[in-house]
């Protein structure tokens, strides 16, 4: 018996002389199975031809731009000028496809196939065209001879398709090509679909990496009552791209430990030698379906204890580039890291290659795959599911045929109630807010939305939603556990791998979510937030793409306020990562306060197909905006705070624009502000409010940009403007290129200073203190009245005594920690002895003479 199969009696182990001396199958009997027959020999034909048309393909996609039928031999001209493409592990993929779909066909499952392997694009569109599927969305490449000399031409060429199976392939939601998130994606589509598998081919390769190790883990957060099954195929092909995998290399009783102490149960499936490699994995696959059925049976029935249950998988192990060229130029190539691109590299020039290659072509049998036409013979086509079960037609794969919008609640019933008269006089966590309002979110969709958090939606501020739904978990439980349990929908696990790839497949298949973490950390899987991007990107392009629910990300606990967790925890880069995502899908919002992140959250969580960055912090922070106030700020995306500034908005100009972007910094420029309102009643200040970090690019560069005439209207066309911003200050000098000189924007903002300190000497630390904006706004205002500089020294002093305070006393001095908009804004200045009005000529020297580090 094998381990971890629970004495079943329809199970045993068996040997036959194979790749490595031995290999291990399945045998079912009958009283195994009930819906899946054992392989007949009528069977056994047409999966072997479906297999064999598709390797052909694969084939002939990686060399071949003429004669794709082989009519005649092949000549140089046949062959393409540049071989991409990667053959090792397409045919394993293509096995594994030629199965499920004889499942499918036997049980009528809703399948999704997820190739983890990075370039096992062309076996995926190989499939999809031997079912019709890639037809039906490219008319062009039609399933007859021309058909598949454009389907040959096409791949990896210039105004073709990439070698992954990217965006372009039907049926696919997981491109492959930056290897970890396989498994990830695959949970996350089969969380509330409880009717629907993922099958998640993970390479050998690709299992080195640490996110796919971590990805093993999903089943501890999946619940068979109400979610779908994901069974994970292992395929250890034995190499990559120039060196053996450690996996395939380890004793295959470790290897089988390392799976069981995940909590899978593990069947292998090892060989070469056909057919019998058909019999075997036929038997295995229909046994790790049976046993999927028989733990969704029992957790949907009253009999369910509620424990987790071994999930099975398959570990797959056959030669790479199996069935391709075995020797080439006396080197062995099928089985070694020689089969992992192009086994035959000089086929064009060297006649002998050309010949071999013809003969790997004609070695599938082309007359019993391809009539002469080109269409494939009926014996393929026994092979293909019908309609929707094809998995290239899946509209699993093709989420927004099925998505259905949020049952929203109304956002401004949470909103935080602001007298315009005391702005800023209550401090509350903004998070809060958004987390009573998902909560209610939860209560209205109970199978449309998730949360997904590294472990923080407490510390995050978002706990409401526990009002509602408990963390999902399937692994045992004690008394001393809250909120959690196998029925919960608030995913929380310590990856933000994990995370972010469950969103991903989340929205792909239809459904909405939120990813929050903290802002340092979303570097972690940033490189997953540029790959959903570029995904959302090309569907842009394509019209049988329907638009999916977007990927919104959440990031709290920022830069300006990890009081405890010090440098290692700030980092504002996401920013960075996103703005340079294309227009047509990149969102960045810093809303400054609780009512303008309820009206954005509500907004990104109606959109389509975009990935939406909220930027907030956790912390207490002044309340700004009335609702009504924070829906038009929102909808604009920026605004110019007149009661902020001191500018007579009937002037021709102001002397200085202060603006901000960025909750901390907001506050920080509202108080700079306030001190030169008291102390300066005479310079005229603009005071401006960017919520929408999209809305300063130019119109040409992002659709969200303002137009020249508005951007005139807020910014001025020669008017210095002093920028606090929440991140890297370059970034506004990217935003603001090519408007008019853009010079004058002297952006502050982090700069890579921080430590375990204080709040405010943080914001010290990067100069985008309330002082320090300021002494900007004197340096570079248009014209300074009386007093300009003995304000500047004191400002200096209040710098020097901050430094000095906080070390004494571990915390900010009083008129910081308890500072509030109308009250006293700068303590005791000395007045000025002789007023100077200063030209504007006279400001640019004194900034030269006075020492400020300069904006960046």
């Amino acid at each position: 018996m094998i381990r971890g199969h629970g004495g079943n009696p329809g199970l045993s182990r068996m040997v036959r002389p194979g790749l490595a001396g031995v290999v291990s199958f399945m045998v079912m009997t009958s009283e195994t199975l009930s819906t899946v027959p054992p392989l007949s020999l009528e069977e056994l034909h047409s999966v072997d031809a479906w297999w064999r048309a598709c390797n052909y393909l694969v084939v002939g996609q990686i060399y071949l731009q003429e004669n794709p039928l082989l009519k005649r031999s092949l000549e140089p001209e046949d062959i393409k000028p540049r071989l991409l493409g990667h053959w090792g592990t397409s045919t394993g993929l293509a096995f594994i496809y030629a199965h499920l779909n004889r499942l499918i066909r036997h049980t009528g499952q809703d399948c999704i196939y997820l190739a983890g392997p990075g370039h096992g694009g062309p076996a995926l569109v190989a499939a999809g065209y031997l079912e019709g599927g890639y037809t039906e969305v490219y008319p062009r490449v039609t399933r007859d001879e021309e058909g598949m000399r454009r389907l040959f031409r096409q791949f990896s060429a210039p105004g073709g398709i990439p070698s992954h199976a990217s965006v372009t392939t039907p049926g696919s939601i997981h491109e492959g090509g930056e290897l970890g998130y396989v498994l990830s994606h695959a949970f996350g589509a089969v969380f509330d679909n409880p009717e629907l598998l993922a099958v998640a081919v993970v390479g050998d390769g690709e299992a080195e990496t640490g996110p796919l190790e971590g990805g093993w883990k999903g089943i501890s957060f999946l619940n068979p009552q109400r979610d779908g099954a994901v069974l994970p195929i292992l395929h250890l092909n034995g190499a990559k791209i120039a060196s053996p995998t450690v996996q395939a290399r380890k004793d295959p009783a470790e290897l089988e430990a390392l799976y069981e102490g995940h909590g899978y149960e593990v069947v292998w499936v090892e060989g070469d030698d056909l057919p019998w490699m058909h019999e075997r994995f036929a038997s295995a696959l229909a046994y790790c379906y049976e046993r999927i059925r028989q733990i969704q049976q029992l957790a949907r029935s009253d009999e369910w204890d509620g424990q987790r249950p071994d999930w099975p998988m398959i570990i797959l192990r056959t030669p790479k580039g199996w069935t391709g060229p075995k020797i080439v130029d006396g080197n062995q190539v099928e089985g070694t890291w020689r089969a992992h691109q192009v086994p035959l590299a000089q086929v064009r020039d060297n006649a002998g290659h050309r010949a071999q290659l013809e003969a790997w072509m004609r070695s599938y049998r082309i007359d019993e795959l391809f009539n002469p036409d080109g269409s494939p013979t009926d014996l393929v086509l026994a092979n293909n599911p019908a309609g929707d079960k094809r998995m290239s037609a899946t509209p699993y794969a093709n989420g927004g045929k099925i998505s259905v919008d949020l049952d929203l609640p109304e956002y401004r019933d949470y909103a935080v109630d602001v007298d315009p008269g005391q702005r800023g006089a209550e401090q509350i966590e903004s998070t809060r807010k958004l987390g009573e309002y998902m909560r209610d979110i939860y209560r209205r969709n109970p199978t449309n939305f998730r949360l997904f958090c590294p472990d923080e939606a407490n510390s995050n501020r978002l706990g409401a939603v526990f009002e509602a739904t408990d963390r999902a978990f399937a692994e045992r439980t004690d008394i001393l556990d809250v909120k959690l349990s196998n029925s919960g929908r608030v995913m929380e696990v310590l990856s933000e791998h994990n995370c972010h790839g469950w969103l991903d497949g989340y929205t792909l298949t239809g459904r909405h979510g939120l990813f929050a973490t903290y802002e340092a950390f979303a570097m972690v899987s940033a490189s997953m937030t540029m790959q959903q991007a570029k995904w959302l990107e090309e569907a842009y392009h394509l019209e049988w793409r329907e638009k999916v629910p977007s990927t919104n990300i959440l990031l709290s606990s920022t830069c300006w306020r990890n009081d405890h967790n010090g440098f290692s925890h700030q980092s504002p880069e996401l920013i960075s990562v996103v703005l340079n995502l294309r227009g047509t899908v990149s969102r960045i919002f810093l809303p400054p306060d609780a009512n303008c992140l309820l009206e954005v959250s509500e907004h990104c969580l109606r959109s389509r197909s975009y990935v939406n960055l909220i930027i907030q912090d956790k912390q207490p922070q002044p309340q700004w905006l009335t609702i009504d106030e924070a829906v038009e700020h929102c909808t604009k995306g920026y605004g110019i705070w007149d009661w902020a500034g001191t500018e007579d908005l009937g002037r021709e100009k102001p002397d200085i624009v202060l603006a901000c972007a960025g909750d901390v910094v907001t506050m920080e420029a509202v108080a700079a502000a306030e001190i030169l309102k008291a102390r300066l009643p005479e310079l005229k200040v603009r005071f401006v409010n960017v919520v929408d970090l999209m809305c300063l690019f130019r119109p040409k560069d992002h659709p969200h940009g303002m137009s020249t005439k508005a951007f005139t209207e807020t910014f001025t066309d020669d008017v210095d403007v002093v920028f606090a911003f929440h991140g890297y200050p370059g970034a506004i000098h990217q935003l603001v290129h090519g408007r008019p000189n853009p010079d004058r924007f002297r952006a502050r903002g982090f700069r890579e200073q921080g430590t375990t300190t204080t709040p405010f000497d943080m914001v010290v630390r990067n100069n985008v203190d309330r002082y320090h904006l300021v002494m900007d706004c004197l340096n570079n205002a248009w014209q300074t009245p009386k007093g300009s500089h003995e304000l500047y020294r004191w400002c200096e002093d209040q710098l020097r005594r901050h430094a000095d305070y906080i070390v004494e006393n571990l915390e900010d001095m009083p008129e910081i920690r308890d500072w509030r908009l109308g009250g006293d804004a700068s303590g005791a200045l000395p007045l000025p002895q002789e007023p100077e009005p200063r030209t504007s000529e006279q400001t640019q020297e004194q900034g030269e003479d006075i020492a400020v580090p300069p904006a960046d």
